[in-house]
């Protein structure tokens, strides 16, 4: 049973120190002394322990935190590493924003030309 209930997440006040509140299979929500509430996963991959961030409490709320958990550890189930599963989605979107980019600025040179 998960140890982590909405409600005590909505409970959780900062402290002089960062400090976690675990739910299962390696999710936990650290909480700042700013007031911050971010969702972590811990892994293993490799034989070394990895950290994922799944996003601030407000906009990710405990159910989806978990469905992203589950989904990060198919992807480890698959030697596949969740962070660098993201880091190439990421590069992926940036080569595309460029390639769309510079055609977006060739159309405007073209159509400035008289």
């Amino acid at each position: 049973m998960p140890s982590l209930s909405d409600t005590r997440v909505r409970g959780a006040k900062p402290r002089e120190r960062p400090y976690k509140l675990f739910d299962e299979r390696g999710l936990y929500l650290l909480v700042t002394p700013t007031g911050g509430r971010l969702w972590r996963l811990r892994y293993r991959m490799g034989g070394r322990e990895k950290l994922i961030s799944l996003g601030a409490y407000a906009d990710v709320p405990l159910k989806r935190a978990r469905e992203k958990r589950d989904e990060a550890r198919r992807l480890i189930a698959d030697d596949i590493d969740p962070s660098a599963e993201r880091q190439a989605k990421r590069a992926a979107l940036l080569e595309t924003l460029r390639g769309c980019g510079e055609g977006m600025a060739r159309a405007a040179e073209q159509v400035a030309r008289p």
